[in-house]
């Protein structure tokens, strides 16, 4: 069961909102800035109520979008969950296009909204359900692992998906000697680490066929997507931050090198960072993961010092802004549609997922 809490703004007035994002944020924004942000807010809460509609807001969000309009703020297996309990009658996903469609596959009778089309993702659009079907065929009768961050035609050729939340415990589940996972090939070097399994990563050669190298024995085959922002991170960048503040804690996210992720003091989800930084008493932290959670994650938690050493934001999340999110409401747009067909395939494999926690 989630332990997402609801978050109801919709009672605050413009200046209520004014003031709990001064409290967040008026360290490093400015005060007509602020103004202007807690009037969209208001609007879009009061459009919520309007629309009977359910706000569902990513971690990675902008911060003052993220600290005034969603009803949930999680990570996707948390905003999976809350999506799949809803009674309202209009979903807005303040995340990206997979995300919206995971929504949509668990309320097929809903209204499932998305601010912006072109909050889209380099890994979803690393891999497609053709590719999937071309490793079934090279690989028959093994188990397909798909990461959340997929798109709704690769979940319908899955067994099971997954989030870096809990990727380990679906491999586990599987009670499987081998698997394919799939499409991040970080994440699935991270897990193979963490699991004692051996992996290979086929190379998809420019005519659409694979190429792999069977030589040596595995129990896990990859595929090479890798998240754009994930993937900048490096153990120079670690090295240099520890070399200027030595009792520095460095959380990385599992979509970072498997290199980044053993020279960190912890990896996890964003909702399981978001954990460790509540509980640690550790004198200043980094987060390595994108930017906008880390502003979220400092705005939460004022009485730690949080390095703010980064530079890196998702091109795609920042699609989501508080115009775009009160236009969405006020005009409908902009909806998310599964094929039948494909969604409920679809779902049997995010179904799945919820179902192993």
């Amino acid at each position: 069961m989630t332990t997402l809490q609801s978050i109801d703004r919709t009672w605050m007035s413009v200046d209520d909102i004014y003031d709990e994002l001064k409290a967040r944020l008026g360290e490093y924004t400015p005060e007509f800035e602020l103004h202007i942000k807690a009037e969209l807010a208001y609007e879009i809460n009061q459009l919520k109520l309007e629309r009977n509609a359910v706000i569902l807001g990513h971690n990675y969000m902008e911060p003052a979008l993220f600290h005034s309009v969603p009803d949930f703020v999680g990570d996707s297996l948390d905003l999976s969950r809350k999506a799949a309990e809803t009674d309202k009658d209009v979903i807005v996903f303040c995340g990206v296009r997979f995300m919206a469609e995971t929504a949509k596959i668990l309320n097929p009778t809903k209204t499932v909204l998305i601010p912006s089309l072109e909050a889209g993702c380099s890994l979803a659009a690393s891999i497609t359900a053709d590719d999937v079907r071309s490793l079934k065929a090279r690989f028959p009768g093994i188990p397909v692992v798909t990461y959340v961050n997929t798109y709704a035609d690769v979940k319908a050729e899955s067994d099971v998906c997954c989030t870096s939340g809990n990727a380990v415990a679906v491999a586990k589940a599987l009670g499987a000697d081998s698997f394919i996972f799939l499409p991040d090939e970080y994440l699935a070097r991270n897990v193979a680490r963490e699991s004692g399994k051996r992996i290979i990563i086929p190379r998809k050669l420019p005519d659409g066929s694979l190429e792999v190298d069977t030589t040596e024995p595995y129990d896990m085959v990859g595929w090479g997507g890798r998240c754009e922002v994930h993937e900048q991170f490096s153990v120079r960048d670690i090295d240099a931050v520890r070399a200027q503040f030595p009792d520095v804690v460095i959380l990385s996210h599992p979509e970072c090198s498997p290199e980044v992720v053993a020279a960190s003091d912890f990896s996890g989800s964003t909702n399981a960072m978001i954990r460790y930084v509540e509980k640690t008493t550790a004198p200043r932290y980094l987060l390595l993961t994108e930017c906008s959670m880390g502003e979220n994650v400092a705005a939460a938690n004022p009485d730690k010092e949080m390095l703010r050493l980064c530079s890196i934001r998702c091109p795609h999340m920042n699609q989501i802004t508080l115009e775009m999110t009160r236009d969405a409401l006020k005009y409908m747009q902009y909806v998310t549609e599964v094929p039948e067909e494909i969604r409920v395939r679809a779902y049997r494999a995010v179904r799945r997922m919820l179902d192993i926690g």
